[in-house]
């Protein structure tokens, strides 16, 4: 299976369970791994036989500003379900943190796999 990945994708959002964190936006960050249908793109050069890279951001950018998530978790599954339903990916994996969240840590967080990896 080939897989694209999109490494470090910061978005600020408002997501957690704390009143402060349903008011103030957070940076997160996400990493991801997203698997391929086939190797159509490598034969043809083309990029409608693979998944757009900046369609896949635009829509993860748009869900989290229309949607506020309580916990990574959710929000890490809600993005699989997007990028496996819209770009028909058959697995993802989705890194998602948020950054300096407490003191003395870089960041915590969650991944989420979902799919069969062929």
């Amino acid at each position: 299976m080939d897989i694209i990945f999109i490494s470090e994708l910061k978005i600020e959002t408002l997501i957690g369970i704390y009143e402060w964190e349903r008011q103030k936006p957070q940076t997160i960050q996400l990493d991801l791994e997203i698997g391929l249908r086939g190797e159509h793109a490598m034969k043809s050069d083309n990029i409608g036989d693979t998944i757009d890279y900046s369609k896949i951001v635009g829509s993860i950018e748009r869900l989290l500003k229309e949607q506020h998530f309580s916990l990574l978790e959710k929000a890490g599954a809600a993005i699989a379900e997007v990028i496996m339903r819209e770009f028909k990916a058959p697995w993802v994996r989705i890194s998602i943190a948020k950054l300096a969240p407490l003191r003395n840590v870089k960041r915590l967080g969650v991944t989420i796999e979902r799919g069969k990896r062929a």
